[in-house]
């Protein structure tokens, strides 16, 4: 039986990975450094911070870490709040948890403003238990922390929740956490579908196919 589904945020619960190449592009470009080819799937799972750190390296950034996110929040902050849309059938799905006593959470890589944004953009305030993000943890995914750290927060074991997630290093992160995982399709994770399909216990392209898997039919 699930007793608490966690989200991940981005390319999981709402359309938002687009933003982050124009956003590498605009602020890279700031510096003379044009965007790697691979930058993305270097990233991938990382914490804002973790990220933010990544790119002051690599790219041998004079700003502070901290101005570094500073300037990555400013830059998505609108987008965010106006143009970000939540996945299809995700707004239904929520009043389901709700309506069945099931907990929710959210796991995230991003920072602790951009989530607030776009949950308050959605109206979805009163729907979370609990919102953390990968920063608050260790490490970021693909290590289980974030997700370890939700389930506890709600204090429902672990194998008694589903997780949400869009990309492989996420995915990984749920099932070292030792939770059911249903992968959630993206344009920006297609390439990984195949890895995608076998890690996880279920996928799908959208949220109101959930029940055909029967995943809740016993709640």
């Amino acid at each position: 039986m699930i007793k608490a589904v966690i989200f991940d945020l981005d390319g999981s619960m709402v359309d938002s990975m687009w933003i982050w190449r124009s956003i590498d592009i605009e602020y890279l470009g700031r510096f003379h450094i044009d965007l790697p080819d691979k930058l993305q799937a270097d990233i991938e799972g990382m914490s804002f911070s973790e990220t933010a750190a990544y790119f002051k390296e690599r790219f041998a950034l004079p700003d502070s870490l901290e101005q570094i996110k500073a300037d990555w929040n400013h830059m998505a902050w609108d987008k965010y709040e106006r143009e970000v849309p939540l996945k299809e059938g995700v707004k239904e799905f929520l009043d389901y948890c709700k309506a069945h006593h099931i907990l929710l959470g959210i796991a995230t890589s991003n920072s602790r403003q951009l989530v607030e944004t776009v949950v308050r953009a959605h109206h979805l305030e009163s729907y979370f238990d609990c919102i953390m993000t990968a920063c608050e943890v260790e490490k970021g995914k693909p290590a289980p922390d974030i997700y370890l750290a939700v389930s506890d927060a709600l204090q429902i074991d672990p194998t008694e929740c589903l997780v949400f997630e869009d990309i492989v290093p996420g995915i990984q992160a749920g099932r070292l956490a030792g939770m059911q995982v249903c992968a959630v399709y993206d344009q920006y994770s297609a390439y990984q579908d195949e890895e995608k399909r076998r890690l996880a216990d279920y996928y799908i392209y959208n949220y109101k196919e959930l029940m055909e898997y029967g995943i809740f039919t016993d709640q």
